[in-house]
């Protein structure tokens, strides 16, 4: 009896441990990244943070520049270190949009406003090789490794449509690689994209298919390098493997591509699209993806994720009522469909002057979740070449964060954004005032700056970990507070939050009830408060600026 008993004890327990087993484990939910909720910091390469002063002058650029129009010093090293330091993460940011890196021209021009080098990075040289002013490719193959280990992601800036200037030290490519004239007037489709965009400023002849041979002064420079064998035989390969003509848009997208199959790089932010033919863009778009892909491939333990490529336009001057469709006058065209993910929306600044809240908000609910869906946008407050930001003075700091952090689709920092950074900088001419060096010893000995900073923080951070903010479906609760809600849903992936604006009483009574139910826990990420949701309700003490509520799972 007693071994009876053993046996059947054995049979209880081994049963016993097989129900334990098979009872559904509960799995935390990750927090997926979304190209149309990231939170995007853009930045000049040259005048965020100099990381590596050994760099700060090459080729001779030493003329006296007018202001702001040289190089300040900026570099990859830079940006590398403030994200060792934890800059970007404290301010939420999951995506990195840095200015051209390639070689600049070597000489600087004169048009009236005094010398001015390719600090910006838009003057290419050379797209084979990284400007050493902005470093190494070393540097940047630790930038993106970095990056990549904090949960950020990089994009690089193509430049397809223009070579840098012609000067004393940077002779014009040939004819069948430029057009120097005519100048465009932007008045149709043809004088938008078969012309110079300003005065000396080499248009690349996209819309050639004929062979064309190197230009010689890049030959010339390669061999001086030591790399014209390698260059060759890449290309050779490139265009065996293609089947494309070795027409000049080919060579460049080549170029470009490398910079995916060599360091990793999640996406290209592409300057000028609307001067160049729409399929250039889409013959981009297919090689950037078999770029990525490869490199996926080649590199198994670095992948992020199953996020695709991501690719968003410069249409300079499309804004998102346009939906789809540029309108050039006598011809409109559809960029996003085969080419891009998202275009950059020009037209946020003005809505977030000329709408309340709500009508914002409800505006691009409307858009980005039937008209766009699929696709996005990147709005933006202050740019490097847009003359009227939406707080050229930094008067609305506050405000500002509010507008495009808790709007929907990606937002856009442009860097000092956070910090105020002056944007009206005297003496400067033209996009100069724009482009100051970011004001570090502002963040480090102001209070107010560092006021500023942390609400920034706060926002950047909720946006970071709640896709549902800027990809999220909008909903208003209560018009008075400004309360509302947004939910994203993704496969088995559901993200709720709830936003609450100027909340100017004593106690102010928050409904939550359409997204939240009683007995929920929720924090406010912004005052670091919980409240437990009772009738549909929390009772949030004391007048604050905005309340940021999660479930505390």
């Amino acid at each position: 009896m007693r071994k009876l008993a053993i046996v059947i004890l054995l049979v209880v327990s081994m049963v016993a441990c097989k129900t334990k087993v098979q009872e559904p484990i509960k799995k935390e939910q990750k927090t997926p990244f979304v190209w149309n909720g990231a939170n995007l910091y853009f930045l000049l390469t040259d005048r965020f943070n100099n990381g590596d002063t050994a760099n700060d002058v090459n080729f001779d650029r030493t003329k006296e520049p007018g202001k702001l129009r040289g190089f300040e010093g900026g570099d990859i090293k830079g940006i590398t270190q403030k994200i060792k330091e934890g800059y970007f993460t404290k301010l939420g940011i999951n995506a990195i949009w840095m200015t051209p890196i390639v070689e600049q021209i070597h000489g600087g021009t004169d048009e009236g406003t005094g010398v001015t080098y390719g600090f910006h990075g838009y003057w290419t040289k050379d797209w084979t090789k990284i400007d050493p002013n902005y470093g190494t490719k070393e540097d940047l193959k630790e930038l993106v490794e970095i990056a990549h280990k904090n949960g950020i992601r990089i994009l690089l800036d193509a430049v397809i449509n223009h070579t840098g200037p012609v000067t004393e030290k940077d002779p014009v490519w040939p004819s069948e690689w430029v057009r120097t004239e005519p100048q465009c007037v932007y008045n149709n489709y043809k004088n938008t994209v078969t012309c110079t965009l300003v005065k000396n400023l080499p248009d690349i002849k996209t819309e050639s298919n004929e062979n064309v041979e190197l230009p010689p002064q890049l030959l010339e420079k390669w061999k001086q390098e030591g790399r014209y064998e390698e260059e060759v035989k890449e290309l050779d390969e490139f265009f065996a493997r293609t089947g494309y003509p070795r027409a000049p848009r080919f060579y460049i997208i080549k170029w470009l591509t490398d910079y995916i199959t060599e360091y990793g790089i999640d996406g290209y932010r592409v300057d000028t699209v609307k001067h160049t033919e729409e399929n250039v863009w889409q013959e981009f778009k297919k090689e950037c993806d078999y770029a990525f892909e490869k490199w996926k491939k080649d590199h198994p333990e670095k992948v992020l994720d199953k996020t695709p490529f991501y690719l968003v336009g410069e249409v300079y001057g499309y804004g998102i009522s346009g939906e789809k469709n540029y309108d050039f006058g006598d011809k409109k065209v559809n960029y996003f469909d085969k080419a891009f993910n998202s275009l950059i929306n020009f037209e946020f600044k003005w809505n977030a002057k000329q709408l309340s809240y709500e009508d914002s908000n409800v505006k691009y609910d409307s858009i980005l979740n039937k008209k766009l869906k699929g696709y996005g946008t990147l709005n933006y407050v202050s740019s490097h070449d847009d003359g009227q930001p939406f707080d050229p003075k930094r008067e609305k700091p506050f405000e500002t964060a509010n507008r495009l952090l808790l709007g929907l689709g990606t937002s856009q920092v442009y860097y000092g954004d956070e910090s105020a950074r002056s944007l009206v900088i005297e003496g400067t001419e033209g996009d100069a005032t724009l482009r100051s060096f970011m004001n570090w010893e502002e963040i480090t000995n102001n209070k107010q700056t560092q006021k500023i900073l942390e609400y920034w923080q706060k926002l950047g951070q909720f946006r970071k970990n709640h896709p549902a903010v800027g990809a999220g479906k909008h909903q208003m609760i209560t018009k008075e507070p400004y309360v509302f809600s947004r939910v994203y849903k993704e496969g088995d992936y559901t993200d709720k939050v709830v936003v609450g604006l100027n909340l100017v009483n004593e106690t102010n009574e928050i409904v939550v009830s359409p997204i939240f139910k009683d007995g929920d826990k929720l924090k406010d990420t912004f005052s670091n408060l919980t409240y437990e949701v009772k009738e549909g309700k929390i009772a949030v003490k004391g007048s604050q600026p905005v309340v940021l509520l999660e479930k505390i799972n």
